[in-house]
């Protein structure tokens, strides 16, 4: 079966989402909040890296940036912030359109869902960077959802 990655048109397609995505939560007056501080300069590439390996893609991320529990580490320690996660989904949910990958339906419903979930778990350690576990991998989806 073709993986997600692949099926989205892989790597160029996920930084041209993760573009797009950028652009909308930077502009949005809630998540944009998260991006004031400033972002690596290759936070783009490196978040469609992260996506890409968790749809299914080579192991860009986890071969040469960070792992899991680097990427929790990223969004912990922040208390909890329910509106700013749903802002997020609907801004990734316009960037799908910004980047042409919403004309397949099985598709956009499996890259929404991922994204859904994925900033679930992002959310999973509000108190302390230092709830978060060590070692973590890249966590991988499927179009059926969580591989375990």
């Amino acid at each position: 079966m073709e993986t997600v990655y692949d099926a989205a048109g892989g790597f160029d397609a996920f930084l041209t989402l993760a573009e797009a995505w950028h652009r909308r939560v930077a502009a949005d007056e809630v998540v944009g909040h998260a991006f004031r501080h400033g972002t690596h300069p290759e936070h783009t590439r490196r978040l469609a890296a992260y996506w890409a390996e968790s749809l299914g893609g080579p192991r860009l991320y986890s071969g040469s940036i960070g792992d899991g529990s680097s990427v929790l580490r990223m969004h912990s320690g922040n208390g909890e912030h329910e509106e700013m996660d749903r802002r997020a989904v609907a801004c990734f949910d316009e960037a799908l359109k910004d980047a042409g990958l919403d004309a397949d339906e099985p598709l956009r419903r499996t890259l929404h869902a991922y994204f859904e979930w994925s900033t679930a778990q992002m959310s999973r350690y509000p108190r302390s960077v230092e709830d978060v576990p060590a070692r973590l991998g890249v966590p991988a989806w499927s179009w059926d959802g969580p591989v375990v």
